[in-house]
């Protein structure tokens, strides 16, 4: 039988009412125009060589990127700009890597909403499709969430520039951050900005994770779980896939759906994990409690989790097993793996398998000193390793390469009064977890980490300028009275005279 969730978005949108769209979009307006929102613009300009700074310029218009700039907005920083290289419409992973059918996410989530009722995936499926439809959705499918996306970009007027690649970021001795972007049709422009945000999603700052064990291996024979994989051309083939998270077993089904031989599972541990331990502790007081936490219960909290792993949905696992040539390894990490001219061969503890393809679904790491257009910054971002010794039972290295970020998201030096302009180098990414909690990335707490985010850099803002508001005070020269809508009782009775 067919979930309600795995419906397309195709069927629900050719029930779709237009006027219902409107008409929530008109509510969204009225809502905005009630608190005053947007903020008037009030950030002075600066200009150098004549060219206008962007206050505020963000790296990534995925969800976070967008939710960010929305905040921003909202908050009267209209000199900003949202750059992503992907085509409009194909932000983030949500049509591009992500193989799921629907979220994990419980749909009632508000996720980028703000606060704003009318902002909320609800209000824009039941504009649409309706409250009984409502009702009786399972979970959000992959596809409408970024449909969702994509309207909240236009109904908010974000000014995302796509197809725009950043090739460097470079701090100047002005104390500003020039980014080298590239363009579609080749050629690259400067752009200056006095904020940068690195909106960069799961990947963060580093990259796929892939073991060492396949480093030499031919690459047309194997992927990494986000990578483009055509999966049509797997078709009557033997596919392994190394993990247990949701990500394995979304690419497993994506292979056997599209007529795999045979799919075979390696997963390190002797069991799935069941249990997703964060979501027990859910709660506004994780949100905004986490970050004021000692670093050793920082990192208490988040190895944990980290160990416990978390649960692939149930969901993804059945979407797996009830393919009969699906089989599952347990205990069975990678020993070693071999290259034939046929095939490869996958040695574990417990045997040896021959597997035509391979995807690792390894998750993703965060050295920063990996990412070329970060080459300039890298070796002055202090790590939590830099500064936190572990204990000795908590060993974790993706924590340990963690950035050490302060209260405004912000890089910090290693050394004092080195690299000044890291201050005003946001990271709003899966790599902000071990300082501000699960605040930049997942859909539950985005909006939260949205607003500390663009209120610390409205803060910083107001302040790098403090001279220029306190200029404009003592210009400012409206006047509330006209001087006659009073009498000095005393002066009247001097005039008078005795």
């Amino acid at each position: 039988m067919t979930s309600h969730a795995e419906r397309t978005g195709a069927t629900l949108a050719a029930a779709a009412a237009p006027g219902g769209l409107a008409a929530l979009e008109a509510r969204l307006r009225e809502d905005l125009a009630w608190l005053e929102l947007p903020a008037p613009a009030w950030v002075p300009a600066r200009h150098v060589d004549a060219r206008r700074v962007l206050d505020v310029a963000i790296i990534g218009g995925g969800m976070a990127g967008l939710t960010a700039s929305a905040e921003l907005r909202l908050l009267g920083i209209d000199n900003q700009q949202v750059f992503d290289q992907a085509p409009e419409g194909r932000e983030g992973p949500w049509i591009t890597y992500a193989r799921m059918q629907t979220l994990r996410s419980p749909k009632q989530l508000t996720g980028p909403a703000l606060r704003l009722p009318a902002l909320t995936f609800r209000a824009w499926y039941e504009a649409q499709f309706g409250r009984e439809q409502w009702d009786a959705l399972y979970k959000i499918p992959r596809t409408l969430w970024m449909d969702y996306l994509r309207w909240y970009r236009r109904v908010l007027e974000l000014p995302v520039r796509n197809h725009a690649r950043i090739v460097s970021l470079q701090p100047r001795d002005d104390g500003l951050i020039e980014l080298d972007v590239a363009g579609l049709h080749g050629g690259n422009e400067c752009v200056l900005a006095r904020h940068v945000v690195l909106a960069t999603g799961r990947e963060g700052l580093g990259g796929p994770f892939v073991p060492e064990v396949a480093r030499d291996l031919p690459k047309h024979r194997y992927a990494h779980s986000s990578e483009d994989i055509d999966f049509a051309s797997l078709r009557g083939r033997r596919v392994g896939v190394v993990g247990a998270s949701a990500s394995a077993f979304d690419n497993a089904a994506s292979a056997l759906e599209a007529g795999a031989a045979s799919v075979d599972l390696f997963v390190r541990r002797t069991e799935l994990p069941r249990i997703n331990k964060l979501t027990g502790i859910g709660s506004p007081g994780l949100v905004h409690g986490f970050v004021h936490l000692p670093d050793e219960w920082k990192w208490r909290f988040l190895h944990y989790a980290a160990q416990s792993q978390t649960p692939p949905p149930r969901d993804s696992v059945l979407r797996v097993s009830r393919y009969e040539q699906a089989r599952f390894h347990l205990g069975s990490p990678l020993n070693g793996i071999a290259a034939n001219a046929d095939a490869l061969q996958v040695q574990t503890p417990k045997g040896r398998y021959e597997v035509d393809f391979l995807i690792f679904a390894t998750g993703f790491h965060s050295e920063l000193d990996t990412r070329e257009e970060f080459a300039a910054i890298a070796p002055h971002v202090r790590r939590w390793r830099d500064r936190y010794t572990h204990p000795e039972d908590l060993p974790n290295e993706e924590l340990a390469s963690s950035p050490d970020l302060d209260r405004n998201f912000a890089f910090q030096p290693r050394e004092r009064h080195t690299c000044a302009a890291l201050s005003r180098i946001h990271c709003f990414n899966h790599s902000a977890s071990l300082t501000h909690g699960k605040l930049a990335g997942d859909i539950p707490a985005i909006s939260d980490g949205a607003q500390r985010l663009a209120r610390a850099i409205a803060a910083m803002l107001f302040d790098a300028d403090r001279e220029r508001h306190y200029a404009a005070l003592l210009a400012f020269d409206t006047a509330e009275l006209a001087g006659d809508e009073w009498t000095d009782a005393d002066a009247i009775a001097t005039d008078a005279g005795p």
